[in-house]
């Protein structure tokens, strides 16, 4: 019909339609923002006039300014305030309870983030704008109020009896926290973390001081899921167990790397800043990859119970962000070495394959070309820290105005090696078989190639190294029948090809890219 109706309580009670223009007039005489943006904005400006007003300022939550804007269709915002006392808890017990719980903003202190103040603001559902007069704020805020104090004084009871232990105190109830079935219960993912750091330790560079606070923290990381704070809002995992850590007389170090073995949590989130918090993140999500695929809980669909993306994703992160020449499969080896169950080579490859599809996607959408990324991933996919960097290095090149002279060269060797029979090119160079020039001098260039420095993984390198070969490679195949009808000369200069063509192996693939 031509009927519509506003907020309730509200006058016109009904509304006869004559237009669209008239209907959106309507709403928005009643305080009704229809448009998404429009509501997100009026609630950012709204938070902040009344956390200056208390001379504070709202943090930046872009996640939680989305949700409330979803939630509201006429926003309002009110502030309310609670105990100062309440101030001595935890910030982040204190953030988590009025973000994930109730949906305030906190208010803290100008200039920072750091300190907060006694206040929060709440979205409430009322017009901020329109004909009608805004009523029954005092008591909306009065009801928050209400709701606030209940909550803090549960957290301060949970934080209070979990203060009366030593965070290594909670360790056996760990055992009373299964992990899954086959793979046993938390202590013992606590365990195998605990084994699997020390067996890490020297590919991570992991050496006395650093080596024993990444043990300690490993034997400690999930301790905090046996505390009643953690177990009422598990999003504080890692923070509580940092701040119980402290408050236990463990080193700030270990206290450190306990909540950083949780980082990143979500897409964007800061990574481990300290050695060992990076090496006990690795850690534990490469026991739950292994040992979720060994029990055959690889993800289907869009099934994923264990969050075993989210596991892979940070692992990726984490190697592509540092660079790190960490070799996937060795360590998945030694994760395997401690579950309790079988690892098959097929779920070991599995797991990597999966791992390796994180790494894919991740260089893909970093605006990465589809080519490099594929002709990398070929012949690094163990290595995604290396994989990276190689991938940003062969973009470079690819782009340069002489690439149309560096990558025919090498595929010109590459082409005619695959076009040989099978076990032509496979015997070693005999140098006193060369017939012209062109070849001796195409073998000292390679000579010269092949003992050129070069990191692993590089393409710098690799091309830096092959670009003085350039010319001696085109006059080589200027100057040359390579298919030579004595087959000791045919042989002889397939395998000088070869040996060319495998300067890029474990680097980049070449074949992959356009125009080889």
């Amino acid at each position: 019909g031509s009927r519509t109706r506003g907020l309730r309580f509200y006058q016109p009670e009904e509304f006869t339609i004559q237009d669209a223009a008239a209907y959106f007039r309507f709403l928005e005489e009643q305080g009704i923002l229809l448009d998404a943006e429009a509501r997100k904005a009026s609630i950012q400006s709204q938070v902040a006039a009344l956390a200056a007003s208390v001379g504070g300022q709202a943090a930046d939550e872009p996640g939680l300014l989305a949700e409330v804007t979803d939630l509201v269709e006429a926003p309002k915002a009110l502030r309310g305030s609670f105990d100062p006392t309440h101030l001595s808890l935890p910030r982040e017990v204190l953030i988590s309870v009025m973000k994930k719980h109730q949906r305030y903003f906190p208010v803290f202190k100008r200039g920072g983030q750091t300190e907060l103040l006694p206040y929060y603001i709440t979205i409430a559902n009322k017009p901020a704008t329109g004909s009608q007069p805004f009523e029954g704020g005092e008591l909306i805020v009065e009801g928050n109020d209400h709701v606030i104090r209940a909550r803090f004084a549960d957290a301060d009871f949970f934080v209070r009896d979990d203060r009366k232990h030593k965070l290594v105190d909670f360790l056996p109830r760990l055992g009373t926290l299964v992990f899954q079935a086959r793979l046993g219960s938390m202590l013992d993912k606590s365990r195998r973390v605990t084994a699997l750091v020390e067996a890490l330790a020297g590919t991570l560079g992991l050496e006395g001081e650093a080596r024993a606070t990444a043990l300690r923290a490993a034997e400690l990381c999930k301790a905090d899921l046996a505390t009643h704070m953690v177990v009422e809002m598990t999003s504080l995992q890692g923070i509580m167990g940092r701040e119980y850590a402290l408050q236990s007389g463990e080193s700030p170090a270990v206290a450190q790397a306990i909540y950083e073995h949780y980082l990143p949590r979500y897409a964007g989130d800061a990574l481990p800043a300290t050695r060992p918090g990076l090496a006990v993140s690795l850690a534990d999500r490469l026991d739950s990859l292994s040992g979720l695929f060994a029990a055959g809980l690889a993800p289907t669909g869009t099934k994923d119970p264990f969050a075993q993306r989210r596991a892979a994703l940070g692992l990726v992160q984490i190697l592509l962000a540092g660079e790190m020449d960490f070799d996937l499969r060795p360590a998945l080896q030694a994760a395997a070495q401690h579950l309790p169950l079988p690892a098959s080579a097929e779920t070991q490859a599995a797991c990597l394959d999966f791992i390796v599809e994180r790494l894919r996607n991740l260089l893909l959408e970093s605006g990465l070309r589809h080519d490099a990324v594929e002709a990398v991933v070929a012949a690094q996919r163990h290595n995604p820290g290396l994989a990276g960097r190689a991938v940003h290095q062969l973009a470079a090149w690819v782009a340069r105005p002489d690439w149309h002279t560096i990558l025919p060269a090498y595929a010109r060797c590459v082409r005619i090696i695959r076009s040989a029979a099978p076990g032509e090119a496979a015997v070693p160079v005999e140098p006193s078989a060369f017939v012209e020039p062109a070849e001796q001098e195409l073998y000292a260039a390679l000579q010269q190639t092949e003992q050129a420095p070069r990191q692993p993984g590089s393409v710098d390198d690799l091309l830096n190294a092959f670009l003085p070969m350039i010319p001696a490679v085109d006059r080589f195949f200027e100057k040359v029948l390579v298919m030579a009808e004595d087959p000791q000369v045919r042989h002889n200069r397939l395998a000088l090809l070869g040996r060319i063509a495998a300067l890029a192996e474990g680097v980049v693939d070449f074949s992959r890219l356009e125009g080889f």
